[in-house]
């Protein structure tokens, strides 16, 4: 649980366990086909997903989408397999990212890639992705469809655009806006919007989901980003500074960097141009972005997409799904707290 603090200083819990509560029933059907469709005869299959399905996360994303159609009323069964995809999608996008970022750690344990390899990583992840568009076809509803494939595209263009921004220190913040947008918000957007599709909701209410989890989305984003140049693993899931081990130019290092003085700017070059990170460098590169006030700039840029998925909802009738919505936003800001 996070802690933010308010205008006036009084600190504040940020939770998700409204949320938690109003979908758990559902969750538990999740649960019980995620194990289902992980299944195979293929023994390193199964095997391999567990480990990943079993790390923790607090599976945000189908809770969204299990949320957003409750929201509208609905009460059948089509949500649960489309969270399920939403899911799965995301735990293949996981397995793709640890092989491609060559990362270690996974929410406090070791990648799938460190136990089994970059094959097994890769071709699960192929397995998740098949699992979870069988299940949408199940669901029979041509929209959602589209709206779930075509984040799986957008999701792939956005992993092929990371790889030119790496290293480039002549990125700009619109053209990193541009790359998060599609490698993390696409997935949020899609989760939130098959909500009212599926629940037959009005256009204007699938624009409202939409927009909620495209800027959510980017939050979570810039939070994680933030979170690794000041965060605990804990917190993110992985090891501290391992986006500057891996060169990534995220928006912390695009603002200090550009912020910076010639030295400083130089010392970004050696860092993340040539591979000059180790602990020390670390060190030096969070000093120097708490400095340009470059943390805290992408914190607050955080807390601006969170505040344009607040005001997305704001014309919906209240509900307790629509505040347990709202909470996540505050949640996703205050793991920086």
């Amino acid at each position: 649980m996070g802690v933010v603090l308010n205008l006036d200083g009084k600190r504040a819990q940020a939770s998700v366990a409204r949320l938690v509560e109003l979908t758990a029933p559902e969750m538990a059907r999740v649960n019980e086909l995620i194990l289902s469709k992980a299944g195979s005869d293929v023994e390193l299959i199964p095997e391999l997903a567990k480990h990943l399905i079993d790390s923790g996360g607090k599976r945000l994303r189908p809770m969204v989408t299990l949320a957003a159609a409750q929201m509208f009323g609905y009460s059948g069964e089509a949500h649960v397999k489309l969270a399920t995809s939403v899911e799965f999608m995301h735990t293949a996008t996981l397995l793709h990212d640890d092989v491609v970022d060559e990362s270690d750690l996974r929410r406090g344990r070791k990648t799938a890639r460190m136990i089994w390899g970059n094959q097994a990583s890769v071709l699960v992840g192929d397995f998740l992705l098949g699992q979870a568009f069988r299940m949408m076809v199940d669901v029979g509803l041509l929209e959602a469809l589209d709206i779930l494939s075509g984040a799986a595209c957008i999701i792939a263009e956005g992993e092929v655009m990371q790889l030119g921004v790496a290293k480039n220190l002549d990125t700009t913040e619109d053209d990193y806006l541009a790359v998060i947008k599609a490698k993390t918000a696409a997935l949020f957007s899609a989760a939130a919007e098959v909500g009212p599709v599926v629940a037959d909701a009005s256009r204007s209410d699938r624009a409202a989901l939409r927009s909620y989890g495209t800027n959510l989305g980017l939050a979570f984003q810039l939070v994680d980003d933030a979170l690794d140049y000041g965060g605990k693993s804990s917190d993110l899931g992985k090891n501290v500074g391992d986006d500057f081990r891996e060169g990534k130019v995220t928006l912390p290092v695009i603002l200090s960097y550009r912020r910076g003085s010639a030295e400083e700017r130089a010392f970004w070059k050696s860092a993340i141009e040539e591979n000059e990170c180790d602990d020390a460098a670390l060190e030096k590169a969070i000093g120097i972005m708490n400095k340009n006030g470059a943390i805290g700039d992408t914190i607050g840029r955080a807390r601006h997409f969170g505040e344009i998925a607040r005001d997305a909802l704001a014309p919906l009738k209240p509900s307790p799904q629509k505040d347990a919505l709202l909470d996540v936003i505050d949640f996703c800001i205050s793991r920086v707290t």
